[in-house]
C-alpha cells in the first residue's frame, strides 16, 4: 500500500479562501512571525460572511491545535459550500477562524511554535498560573534520556495505569517549557490574535453560537457535541432546547472528572475565553470532538512527535514516519471515518443555524 500524503497547509488554505470568495465573504489575514516547513508565510485567516455588525453571529474555529485543522479546515469549507447566501438575514453573519495555530497545522504539531498546548493557554497571566503538583512526578516521562523515560511510562502504566496517568499530565502545566501539555508563561501568539479577533470580529454580537473543531478523544468516528466551561452559564439552557441529548455539558475544574476523553481538569480552554471576553453577549461555546484511536494509543502519537521535535528531526525518514503516524491518529485516512464526520459535523451545523437564525436550512 502506497504511504499516505501528508497534508500541505498552503494547499488547505488555498481551498479555504477559495470557498470564502465562492460566496464573496470578506477576509482578514493575521501574518504569523514564523515561516512553514516550505519557508511558506503563515495566516489565521478570519473569513466574515454577511454584515459586522450583524447582532446573531455563528463562528466556526478551526486548528486551535494544529495537525486537527485539517479535519475543522474540511468542515468549514463544506459549510461554506453548502450556503445560501442569498437567503443570508440582515442581521446573522458567519465568521469563520481558519487555522488558529497556523504553526502547528503547517508543521504538522498539536502544539504551537512554543510547545504551547493552546487549550491550555487562555488563561490570566496576570494572576499566578495554575500549579500541577503532580505533574512533576511524570515530567521525566516527556524529557531527558529515551530508554529510561520509556522504562518509567512502561512502570506508571504497569503500576497506576493510564487512568491515573491521563488526569495529571493532561490537565495542563505551567512550569516546564519541555513538557506535556505546556501551557506557556505568557499568552502565546495565537492568544494574542484571537484578543484582536474577538474585538474586531466579535463584539458587536448580541448572540453568538461557537463552534470549536477538534478530532482525537472519544469513541472511533463519533463526533460529539461538548460545552465545555467552568460553570453553567444562561446559554446552557439554550443548547440544551437545541440539542437535546446530544448536548454533552464538561464543567472544568481541579477534581472534575469526565467519561468523554475530553480532560476536564485543565484549565485555559478557548471556550471558557471566549464566555469571559464577551460577558455581554448570549453565547453558547460548543466543540465538536471527533473520536479517533484509543486515549493511550494517541498519548504515544503524541509522545513520540514531542520526541521527535526535542531530539529529533521531522525531515529525516523516522521523522516523516512519526508525522504520518500523528496525522493518523488525528485525521485518519480511512474513507468511512471522513465521510461520517463530515456528515455528523454538517448537521450539527445546520441545527445550529436553524436555532440562530429562525429559518430552515437545507
Amino acid at each position: 500500500m502506497a504511504q499516505r500524503e501528508l497534508p500541505q497547509y498552503s494547499v488547505q488554505r488555498a481551498r479555504f479562501i477559495a470557498a470564502v470568495e465562492r460566496k464573496s465573504g470578506t477576509l482578514t489575514s493575521y501574518p504569523h512571525p514564523l515561516s512553514g516547513p516550505n519557508n511558506e508565510t503563515l495566516y489565521t485567516d478570519v473569513a466574515l460572511i454577511g454584515s459586522a455588525q450583524a447582532s446573531r453571529v455563528m463562528l466556526i474555529i478551526s486548528g486551535t491545535h494544529g495537525v486537527e485543522g485539517y479535519y475543522g479546515s474540511d468542515s468549514q469549507i463544506g459549510w461554506l459550500d453548502a450556503l445560501d447566501v442569498s437567503t443570508l438575514q440582515a442581521d446573522t453573519a458567519l465568521v469563520f477562524i481558519h487555522l488558529l495555530n497556523p504553526w502547528g497545522a503547517a508543521h504538522l504539531r498539536r502544539v504551537n511554535e512554543d510547545n504551547i498546548d493552546l487549550n491550555r493557554n487562555f488563561i490570566d497571566f496576570s494572576q499566578p498560573a495554575p500549579v500541577n503538583a503532580q505533574y512533576g512526578q511524570w515530567h521525566s516521562i516527556y524529557h531527558g534520556e529515551r530508554a529510561s523515560a520509556d522504562r518509567q511510562l512502561a512502570a506508571a502504566l504497569e503500576t497506576v495505569g493510564w487512568s491515573a496517568v491521563k488526569p495529571v499530565v493532561e490537565a495542563g502545566q505551567y512550569s516546564e517549557p519541555t513538557g506535556f501539555f505546556y501551557g506557556g508563561e505568557r499568552p502565546s501568539w495565537s492568544c494574542l490574535t484571537m484578543q484582536k479577533i474577538i474585538a474586531t470580529h466579535l463584539s458587536e454580537a448580541k448572540t453568538l453560537l461557537s463552534f470549536d473543531l477538534h478530532t482525537g478523544a472519544g469513541a472511533w468516528g463519533h463526533p460529539m457535541l461538548l460545552s465545555i466551561a467552568e460553570q453553567r452559564v444562561a446559554a446552557h439552557s439554550w443548547g440544551a432546547e437545541i440539542y437535546g441529548e446530544w448536548l454533552t455539558l464538561l464543567l472544568t475544574g481541579k477534581d472534575s472528572d469526565s467519561v468523554t476523553g475530553v480532560t476536564a481538569t485543565a484549565t485555559g480552554y478557548l471556550s471558557q475565553y471566549l464566555l469571559t471576553s464577551l460577558p455581554q453577549t448570549r453565547m453558547l461555546p460548543l466543540v465538536i470532538e471527533c473520536g479517533t484511536y484509543s486515549g493511550e494509543d494517541m498519548h504515544r502519537r503524541v509522545r513520540e512527535d514531542h520526541w521527535l521535535h526535542l531530539y529529533g528531526n521531522p525531515d529525516s525518514p523516522q521523522g516523516r514516519d512519526i508525522k504520518r503516524d500523528l496525522v493518523e491518529g488525528f485525521w485518519p485516512a480511512d474513507d468511512d471515518w471522513q465521510a461520517l464526520v463530515a456528515f455528523r459535523t454538517q448537521q450539527i451545523f445546520r441545527r445550529g443555524w436553524r436555532a440562530l437564525t429562525g429559518t430552515p436550512t437545507a
